[in-house]
């Protein structure tokens, strides 16, 4: 059985020790590096494509919820922090689990145990233990994870993007161009200037003239293939 690849971010190395040595008897998981800083971590993200991230919230420079929102695929987080103000805002915001410093035996358990769950789950769902992809997304004060396959539209929105996900909204301070390069192209189109559409969503497909295309989106909501982007779109519906 492929071994769950871990990476832990801490600025503290006393806390980094401290995870690896509660990790010691579950032999499922690997520790595959650490991380100091999120600079750190991003070069090992790259690098090591782990499935498991402990995080540490807040860190000299760039916090823990920053290093999330620059991700293009986010792994499963388990949030890890001394204050618990931060942690509540994690675990409400529909994280993995968190954990409050110092550690208590049971507490790392359970939040292993959830961990493992997710992964039979999804593993039963699609034979595969490979994280489903997600985004982190900061809407002002709220932060939350978003799977990529529960978006059906984006929208541009002057210097902000708005998500459509089946379960929420959120406006986030990003440009259209900056989101799209986040999202997997192979299921998300650019339709025109201002939105982008997942193709799982599209329920209807209407030429409108003898360039423009108009889709029906989740919730009849309509989108205008531009000229332009109407034979791209012919072309990437086919694959």
């Amino acid at each position: 059985m492929q071994k769950i690849q871990v990476l832990i971010i801490d600025d503290e190395r006393a806390a980094r020790e401290e995870i690896r040595r509660a990790l010691q008897p579950y032999a499922d998981y690997a520790v595959a590096g650490e991380a100091r800083n999120v600079q750190e971590a991003l070069a090992l993200i790259q690098e090591l494509q782990p499935g498991l991230l402990f995080l540490d919230v807040q860190m000299p420079g760039a916090s823990g919820f920053e290093l999330l929102a620059g991700l293009t695929e986010v792994p499963d987080v388990i949030f890890t922090t001394a204050y618990d103000t931060y942690a509540v805002q994690a675990f409400d915001n529909n994280a993995l689990d968190y954990l409050l410093k110092p550690f208590r035996t049971e507490r790392f358990a359970q939040a292993m145990e959830k961990h493992r769950t997710k992964v039979r789950e999804r593993a039963a769902l699609s034979g595969s233990t490979v994280p489903d992809k997600q985004l982190f997304i900061k809407d002002g004060d709220q932060c939350f994870f978003l799977r990529q396959n529960d978006i059906y539209l984006v929208e541009s929105v002057n210097n902000y993007a708005r998500i459509f996900s089946v379960n929420k909204q959120a406006l986030i301070k990003t440009s259209l161009n900056q989101l799209e390069e986040r999202l997997d192209p192979a299921v998300f189109f650019r339709a025109n200037r201002y939105q982008l559409v997942h193709g799982r969503y599209i329920t209807g497909i209407v030429a409108i003239d003898s360039d423009r295309l108009q889709l029906t989106v989740r919730g009849n909501i309509t989108v205008i293939v531009s000229s332009r982007q109407a034979v791209r779109f012919k072309q990437w519906n086919k694959m």
